[in-house]
C-alpha cells in the first residue's frame, strides 16, 4: 500500500501481521528539530503508522480505521541512529482496538505510546 507521508519521513514497515508491526528509521538531519534533536512527531508518526499497520490486517473487506486518540512518553532523545517501533494490539473489539508501541534506539527505549482506533465501514450508518 503507497503511504506518502510515510516516504515523507524515510519510514521503513519491515513486519507487519494481525496485530503486530515492526517499523524503522534511520535518523537523518531532515528529522531533527531546531536543538539538533529528533523531532517528538517523528517519533509519534512511528507509533501511530505502526498501530495502524498492526491493526489492518484483521479489518474486514471494506472497514478502515481511524486514530481516536494516542498518549505518548517520551524517555530519552535521539541524535543518530536507528529508530525501531514494535506494536502490539492490545485488545480489539468490534469498533475500537487499543495498540501499543516501544520505540527503541538499539537497546534505549527512548519513547512509549498507548493508542484507541475506530474501525469502521465509511458511508454505513451508526446503529
Amino acid at each position: 500500500m503507497k503511504h506518502p507521508f510515510a516516504e515523507l519521513i524515510a519510514m521503513q514497515v519491515d513486519e507487519r501481521e494481525t496485530g503486530y508491526s515492526r517499523l524503522s528509521l534511520v535518523v537523518t538531519e531532515d528529522h531533527m528539530n531546531p536543538h539538533n534533536v529528533v523531532h517528538g512527531a517523528v517519533i509519534y508518526a512511528l507509533a501511530d503508522t505502526g498501530m495502524g499497520a498492526a491493526l489492518a490486517p484483521s479489518l474486514a473487506e471494506g472497514e478502515i480505521c481511524a486514530t481516536i486518540e494516542i498518549k505518548i512518553n517520551y524517555f530519552k532523545p535521539v541524535t543518530r541512529g536507528q529508530l525501531v517501533c514494535t506494536t502490539e494490539m492490545i485488545n480489539r473489539g468490534r469498533t475500537v482496538a487499543n495498540l501499543q508501541s516501544r520505540i527503541v534506539v538499539g537497546d534505549s527505549l527512548v519513547a512509549m505510546a498507548n493508542g484507541n482506533y475506530a474501525i469502521f465501514t465509511p458511508g454505513a450508518r451508526s446503529r
